[in-house]
């Protein structure tokens, strides 16, 4: 391989593991706050591909406002979710909530093909995303870089809200004490909402720019990064937002390298995610930024 391609394929695997970073963060959220897997967050990350979509297509809305309707509307399914599915579960066994989140995956993944329809449809990509920039040997399209750069941008917005706001000061008691945090006069369910709410918006952010990156959307399209994202949050270890950063970027190069340097293995590139998730549950279960929680049935 030469090194303009390993270059490529760098910048590539690092698109990659920041869409998977995006989706992964929103997934260790809650499970932070909650010890809930949220199973419909992959469903969130489709729809708001599909909210750009129709506001660029039907509403005819320039696509930066489009985007911003986005993910403000995302957000707000995200918090409707949470009140309808999951608060009046709260005090429930939590197998109930786990329960309720499959069930939320399956109703908006339903809504969507009845609405949409399960035909896959090409998205609208601004001029200036269609321009490659040319580096020597290197081609670069805006959108490789477009994506880690504002993957970045969010997850900083991300960590100023949960270390320097009392916002965040609310979701880091709630993580370690939920019953201490009532009574010490926390909003809880409000703190939970606005957690259910950003990652949703986290997860709008990184549809849209998937539907970008590979140009074309349909109702199932969450499915798989979500599963992906999902081992990203267990490898970095889920309830660590740093570990979810590490963890999709770890495995947007384990997968996009792989099949760079094993072309005859390509078919079989989603197996790696899996293969790794087998691997961490093995030898270190609560991943690398884990901890070790005592888990209340």
């Amino acid at each position: 391989m030469t090194p303009e391609m390993f270059i490529q394929h760098a910048l590539n695997s690092l698109t990659l593991g920041s869409l998977y970073a995006l989706i992964a963060i929103g997934y260790t959220m809650v499970y932070g706050i909650l010890r809930l897997i949220n199973f419909a967050h992959s469903e969130i990350f489709m729809l708001g591909a599909y909210f750009v979509f129709w506001g660029v297509s039907l509403f005819s809305l320039p696509w930066p406002l489009a985007v911003a309707a986005s993910i403000v509307f995302t957000a707000g399914l995200g918090i409707m979710v949470d009140r309808i599915a999951y608060r009046p579960l709260r005090d429930a066994p939590r197998i109930s909530a786990l329960i309720s989140s499959i069930g939320v995956s399956f109703f908006l993944q339903n809504v969507a093909i009845v609405f949409f329809q399960a035909i896959p449809r090409g998205v609208y990509r601004p001029e200036w995303m269609e321009q490659p920039w040319i580096v020597g040997a290197v081609r670069i399209l805006p959108i490789t870089l477009f994506v880690p750069v504002l993957s970045v941008l969010f997850m900083l917005g991300l960590l100023y809200i949960v270390y320097r706001t009392k916002t965040g000061l609310g979701m880091r008691a709630i993580s370690k004490d939920i019953e201490t945090s009532y009574l010490m006069g926390v909003n809880v369910n409000r703190v939970i909402a606005i957690t259910f709410g950003i990652g949703s918006g986290l997860a709008a952010a990184s549809g849209i720019m998937w539907a970008l990156r590979y140009p074309q959307i349909q109702p199932m399209m969450g499915t798989i990064p979500g599963f992906k994202a999902f081992i990203a949050a267990v490898f970095g270890g889920i309830g660590s937002i740093q570990g979810a950063v590490v963890g999709g970027v770890v495995l947007g190069f384990i997968e996009i390298m792989t099949v760079a340097f094993f072309p005859d293995l390509a078919g079989y590139r989603d197996a790696f995610a899996f293969i790794l998730l087998i691997g961490v549950l093995l030898f270190k279960p609560t991943g690398l930024f884990g901890a070790r929680v005592e888990d209340k049935v």
